[in-house]
């Protein structure tokens, strides 16, 4: 299983300059691609139903190119679920601390060429 940083979720009870409002999450995100270290900015509403481990503790980020396989055996926090279009995420804790795995679905243009059937 191959792992490939992300992100840095930081946690903050403070509206940072550049949050977006994910409403159905009831979060608050700064886009982790305005800065080149994948700094985000998380800020949670009242009634989020996100784990308290990960409202209170930072938690990285991993690309993993099959999100059930890098599941399997981990102690899972956060179900698979889609926060916006594209991307599949979870989450899990290792070491005491909140993982986050992304795997984002291929593009038509990503794909591999097929090969042609042998005759």
């Amino acid at each position: 299983m191959k792992y490939k940083y992300h992100h840095i979720g930081i946690p903050t009870e403070k509206k940072v300059e550049g949050m977006v409002h994910i409403k159905h999450l009831k979060i608050y995100a700064t886009d982790h691609e305005s800065n080149p270290f994948g700094i985000q900015w998380m800020k949670y509403e009242r009634g989020c139903r996100v784990p308290e481990l990960v409202r209170k503790v930072p938690h990285v980020a991993f690309e993993v190119e099959d999100l059930r396989e890098a599941l399997r055996g981990k102690k899972v926090i956060i179900e698979p679920n889609s926060p916006s279009q594209g991307v599949v995420v979870a989450f899990i804790e290792e070491a005491g601390a909140p993982i986050e795995f992304l795997q984002f679905k291929k593009r038509s243009w990503d794909a591999k060429p097929r090969r042609k059937a042998a005759r």
